[in-house]
Order: C-alpha cells, then structure tokens, then sequence
C-alpha cells in the first residue's frame, strides 16, 4: 500500500490530553507548513487583541491573524486569514463574511442542526480546531449548536468558549485538552452564571485567563469566584503578548481594556 503524503496526514493535536485518531486537516496548499515546533523556536510572541463583545484579534509569530467569534463589524484595519463564528445572537457571526478570507469556520453545523461539525485547519504556523458543545434554543437545549475554538500556535493551547451555555464533561475536557489561555464570557447568566463558569475555569487550570462577553454584572462578581490561587489584574492595553516562556506561573485572570 502506498504510503500517505505528509500533507494528508491529520495533525497531531499536542493540546489533546488523551492521543486519538483527528480526522484530515484542511491545508492551505498542498506545501506542508511549518512545524508549529519550528516555529516556536524562530518566533514564538503571540499577540491577543480585545476588538469587543467576544472578538479577539490572534495574531501569530508566522503572520497569521485569526478573529474569533467574528461578525464582520468588530475588526481590525486588516482582513483576517482565519474567523471563527457561534451562532447565538448576530453579535457573533456573519452570514455575508468577505470571500477574500481564507477560512470561515462556523461553529454549527448549518447543514445538519443538531449534528456536530468539525474542523481542523492549518494555516502557516497555526492549527485551528473545535469541539462541539450544546445551546440553548427555543426554551430547550440544541445539540452540539456552539462550538468551542482551540487555537495552537507557537507551542501555546488557545482555547475560545464562545457562548458556552452549560458546564462541560469530562469527554469534552478530553477532547480540548490543555489550555494555556483560555478566553471566557463573564455575562453572569446569559451564557452560564459566574458559579458555574468560575467551575468550568477552575477546571481547565489555565495560565492565563481572558474575560469577555461582559453584560449587566460587573466584573468583581467573576473575580469574587476565585480565592488566592489565582491573580488578577485590570490593563490598561487591550492586547497582550505572552509565549510559553512568559506565561505566568500563577494563573492570572487578566481584564483586557475594553472588557
């Protein structure tokens, strides 16, 4: 039997606490990237912006720059490379995106509702996957309607909750693996109340903890959740810069300006 072309191989997920079998990756072209290893070792800032609501702006050490939760109104001057969309109010996504962007990753399946959607993209020296999670709809639950977004870039987990809507399971936890920084909606209740997402951070045990989607409550209700274990601190800057070499040691909640 023939062997498999490197660029057919899917991508080994080093977020992932247990090693399973991902399905094929979407490649921008058939020159397989850079190791993201490789590029750590030539580059390794990551740059994370605060555009507003639950948009981040991702720019990466090879010059990729992803948006998450993206709705084509909070954006920087440039087009990003990669977006990523949840469907839960207009706010966080856009069903006219611009069709110079080279990958729209919805994080529903809009073909099949209710069935979950997949994806697993390397673009340059970033590796962008979802898992699926539940959301509420019509007084009801509607399977696997959010997604959570995970981007590995430069040896670092990035995981986006979107509008998480319940606390997760053990397979979820399994499938999102370690997450370095972790960008969590702090609402207090339209996604989930501050107790059960403060649980749900408590969990991941990130690094560095990025609140968004603030509503109503102010932003000491989430931080009340949370004992001396972990920092927090209020920028000044709505952006940050770490790598694995500068992650804090202790987890600290940073509140980017603008949250």
């Amino acid at each position: 039997m023939p062997g498999i072309a490197a660029e057919d191989r899917p991508p080994v997920s080093q977020c992932q606490l247990v090693a399973e079998t991902l399905p094929s990756a979407t490649f921008a072209s058939f020159k397989p990237p850079l190791g993201r290893q490789q590029f750590a070792a030539l580059a390794e800032d990551v740059t994370i912006t605060y555009l507003g609501h639950s948009t981040f702006q991702i720019d990466t050490p090879g010059g990729i720059e992803i948006a998450t939760d993206y709705n084509g109104w909070l954006r920087s001057a440039r087009l990003p490379d990669v977006v990523t969309m949840n469907k839960a109010h207009s706010s966080h996504y856009t069903l006219s995106p611009d069709p110079a962007i080279t990958h729209v990753l919805q994080g529903w399946n809009a073909t099949n509702p209710g069935e979950k959607v997949e994806h697993h993209v390397v673009l340059g020296d970033a590796y962008v996957r979802n898992v699926a999670t539940d959301i509420r709809s019509f007084g009801g639950f509607e399977a696997n309607g959010n997604s959570i977004f995970i981007f590995e870039v430069a040896g670092l987990c990035i995981g986006h909750l979107g509008h998480l809507h319940h606390e997760l399971t053990d397979k979820h936890y399994a499938e999102i693996g370690r997450l370095d920084i972790v960008m969590v909606p702090v609402d207090g209740g339209l996604t989930m109340g501050a107790d059960s997402m403060s649980r749900t951070i408590k969990r991941l045990r990130s690094a560095l903890i990025l609140p968004m989607h603030r509503r109503g409550p102010p932003i000491g209700d989430f931080l009340s959740m949370f004992d001396a274990s972990f920092d927090w601190r209020l920028s000044d800057s709505p952006g940050v810069t770490v790598s694995m070499r500068t992650l804090p040691k202790k987890p600290l909640i940073l509140v980017l300006k603008g949250v």
